[in-house]
């Protein structure tokens, strides 16, 4: 019987994807928070021992990955501040490739739209 994917598991599917991208990328993990709606998912450091708070978001296709709330993102930039931290933001697609109608199922294969990390910008405006 199949199984449809919870939210929560298809949040971690995506943090596999960007956490594998992220090693590959040389990052040091601190810290991992694997559960909803907590920022930041990753917190990394690379070879000059700056820190990186990652975000990660996943959708069901076709919606788009790469969009954020721009606001909340704002109030999340001064906190990464404050730490003296930069902040990535790693947006995952992911869909039933029989049709967007249809939910990711456990251990069957899924369309995946990742189009790698982003720098977000913490200057101040």
């Amino acid at each position: 019987m199949r199984k449809a994917l919870t939210k929560q598991e298809l949040h971690n599917l995506a943090m596999n994807h960007v956490g594998k991208d992220l090693e590959k990328r040389g990052f040091e993990f601190i810290a991992v928070n694997s559960k909803l709606k907590r920022h930041p998912q990753f917190v990394c450091i690379d070879a000059n021992k700056q820190y990186f708070f990652v975000i990660v978001k996943a959708v069901l296709l076709p919606d788009n990955a790469n969009n954020y709330d721009v606001i909340w993102m704002e109030s999340f930039k001064k906190h990464a501040r404050e730490k003296n931290a930069k902040v990535l933001y790693a947006g995952v697609g992911l869909g039933n490739p029989e049709g967007e109608d249809l939910p990711v199922y456990l251990n069957e294969e899924y369309l995946i739209e990742y189009n790698g990390i982003q720098v977000i910008e913490t200057n101040l405006n």
